[in-house]
């Protein structure tokens, strides 16, 4: 490349151009996002979240709220994750249980602030442990807090064309 930014079609004349090669047209790029705002007040009838204020979150339903589905339970119905996490090497098995812990901590910390940010399935198998998402940013966090705490090798690759993510951390 000459160093010169490319501008996407959907980039207005004189708009602001995007840099990198990752260029996402579709303003919606998680397609369990809703193409427009739900209307309010709706709860979720699975996990009892609410729809309030323009985003989904963990507070009390009014008396007038419709029960609906919000997009991480949508997900974990259908069995989609947007975010993986594998945890692999010959530490893993001493230390699986602390590792486990870690990133039920963060994902708790995570759920409280963000209500759709969710661990949907830990499936421990031979040599390796794969933690499964409802969204791309809760992997990563778990694989630094990870990497903080017992250091090991952390690997993060976003999907060229979903919205998806893998992280990876060996040690």
């Amino acid at each position: 490349m000459n160093g010169k930014s490319i501008p996407s079609p959907m980039t207005p004349p004189g708009g602001v151009r995007r840099f990198g090669a990752r260029v996402f047209d579709d303003p919606r790029h998680d397609p369990y996002q809703a193409s427009a705002k739900y209307r309010e007040p709706i709860h979720c009838s699975q996990c009892g979240a609410v729809y309030k204020a323009g985003r989904w979150q963990w507070t009390e339903r009014s008396a007038t709220s419709i029960p609906g589905t919000c997009p991480a339970c949508k997900r974990i119905h259908d069995g989609l994750p947007a975010g993986r996490l594998t945890l692999e090497g010959p530490y893993l098995a001493a230390h699986e249980k602390e590792l486990v812990q870690i990133a039920r901590h963060q994902a708790e910390q995570e759920r409280a602030e963000h209500a759709l940010h969710r661990i949907m399935n830990i499936e421990s198998r031979p040599g390796s442990l794969e933690i499964t998402t409802t969204d791309i940013h809760l992997p990563r966090r778990i694989g630094e807090a990870l990497a903080r705490a017992h250091d090991g090798e952390l690997t993060i690759r976003f999907s060229e064309d979903a919205y998806e993510i893998e992280v990876r951390w060996h040690r």
